[in-house]
């Protein structure tokens, strides 16, 4: 259900960010010899990495977008929300991805007409590429699943002249995955220390299979692609570098960032911090605004094992409950907050967000190979267990015992996901998943379910875009300029 309420505030068209980016500017008489304008960027290696962190810098920063970002993804697990959207609900996230795309148009440009020249080799300028078609794979990708049919912009789209339109899902997959093929082909299978948190071609298998099964489900519903991403994911798993940090509760160790498991994150460090962790903490551990607090079904139904308490923060500084669930004592997330008690008191925190963990991979195979095989093989079901036998601590638990070869396909599918949920929340998937598996109405809390409908799968195309440029629509359920 949508309320159409608008909100301009913080409101850009895309057209705009793609000219603030691209435009030169304006010629003086005289130019200083050190004077860098978009004609002569990109001409070192440094510039054109630093544009790399830029475009991931617009997607994350200390209190924007995705490092504080939770606010317009309403799933099952984050505490006091509803399904009733406004018309700008999530524009930010519009506006920091195309952001990011125009960045990465200009780099990858700028590489086309190898403006790097004759003295860097071509090996080095192929691996530059790589990285920007995986982010601009990347971004494309949380576009499509957001607002469904979005305008394609590449370095080759004129802005200026050329006419912005939406263009079909089918089209802009086509994009993501030419984009990832060339990062999968280019990208090293691993960086040396210093660089860990730049995509590897393993992140890049791994995200062209999340690709694949999502066009395998909803709303493309092409089950062809289940083998794709079966066979992406087996390839990581069997031929990567990656594995399970072995103890759950070492996972999101600080010294874990760039650990086996983690394959691409949102980063952070000492010299450029997160968002302060007092928005994971409740009530008054480290001053605690606790913006962030977990569902009381969802948290309540976890299953008791190690990983609950890995995962969530069920007691304060004194050992007080937040098991009570009077609105000031709620469980809340302890994956992002691994400092010490007097870092977190100090506002600072360096934890990462994963995107893409090796966890991500083991379920993704086996959410494929039962699909792909019509039920659940040997295969799928020691993948899934992987992650399981970890919660577990590696022995038996009635509360949550592992999957075997007797389920059904449906049943099996239906506890995979779950296992995502249990395994992935607080990581940007558990949306996705409910929206791509159409089990959104399904999952959300009783007081939500009177507001979920099918308008709810897809975000609105933000207000001032629709004003500015007639020949973009809007989605079902949200309101148009015409209107």
């Amino acid at each position: 259900m949508k309320k159409v309420i608008l909100n301009f505030k913080k409101t850009v068209s895309i057209i705009s960010i793609m000219l603030l980016v691209g435009v030169g500017c304006v010629n003086l008489d005289e130019t200083p010899l050190d004077f860098t304008s978009p004609d002569n960027f990109y001409g070192t290696v440094g510039q054109i990495e630093a544009s790399l962190t830029g475009a991931m810098g617009a997607l994350y920063s200390q209190w924007g977008n995705y490092s504080y970002g939770w606010g317009p993804f309403h799933d099952d697990h984050i505490y006091g929300r509803d399904l009733v959207f406004s018309a700008s609900h999530g524009t930010w996230c519009w506006e920091a991805h195309y952001g990011a795309v125009a960045i990465l148009n200009s780099v990858i440009a700028a590489l086309n007409e190898d403006k790097l020249g004759p003295t860097v080799p071509q090996a080095d300028k192929d691996v530059l590429m790589a990285q920007a078609k995986f982010l601009r794979g990347f971004n494309y990708f949380w576009l499509v699943r957001l607002y469904g049919d979005v305008p394609i912009i590449t370095e080759d789209t004129d802005v200026v002249a050329g006419e912005i339109v939406r263009d079909p899902i089918a089209n802009v997959y086509d994009l993501i995955i030419a984009d990832l093929q060339v990062a999968e082909a280019n990208l090293p299978d691993a960086w040396e220390e210093g660089k860990g948190g730049r995509p590897s071609k393993w992140a890049a298998k791994t995200l062209l299979a999340k690709v694949y099964i999502t066009m395998a489900t909803a709303p493309m519903n092409n089950t062809a692609y289940y083998q794709n991403a079966r066979d992406k994911a087996k390839d990581v798993i069997d031929n990567g570098p990656y594995d399970l940090v072995a103890d759950v509760r070492e996972v999101f160790a600080l010294e874990n960032k760039f650990s086996p498991e983690i394959m691409f994150s949102f980063n952070a460090t000492e010299d450029d911090i997160a968002t302060p962790p007092q928005i994971w903490l409740p009530g008054s551990m480290a001053f605690g605004w606790g913006d962030f607090a977990l569902e009381k079904d969802w948290a309540e139904a976890y299953p008791e094992q190690p990983r609950k308490d890995a995962y969530m923060i069920l007691y304060d500084w004194d050992s007080t409950s937040y098991l009570d669930w009077d609105g000031t004592h709620t469980p809340h997330l302890r994956k992002y907050v691994y400092n010490s008690r007097e870092v977190m008191e100090s506002l600072n925190t360096w934890a990462n967000i994963p995107l893409i963990r090796f966890a991500d991979a083991l379920l993704l195979f086996a959410e494929a190979e039962n699909q792909v095989n019509g039920g659940p093989t040997q295969a799928a079901v020691d993948a899934v267990n992987r992650v399981i036998d970890r919660a577990n601590d590696y022995v038996d638990n009635p509360s949550h015992p592992k999957l075997t070869t007797s389920m059904s396909q449906a049943e099996f599918d239906a506890a995979v996901i779950d296992e995502r949920g249990l395994e992935l929340f607080f990581e940007y998937d558990r949306w996705f998943d409910l929206v791509r598996k159409r089990i959104l109405c399904e999952k959300v809390r009783d007081a939500m379910k009177v507001n979920c409908d099918e308008n709810d799968y897809l975000w609105p195309i933000p207000y001032t875009d629709l004003l500015l440029n007639p020949n973009l629509t809007q989605n079902p359920g949200y309101t148009s300029p015409s209107d």
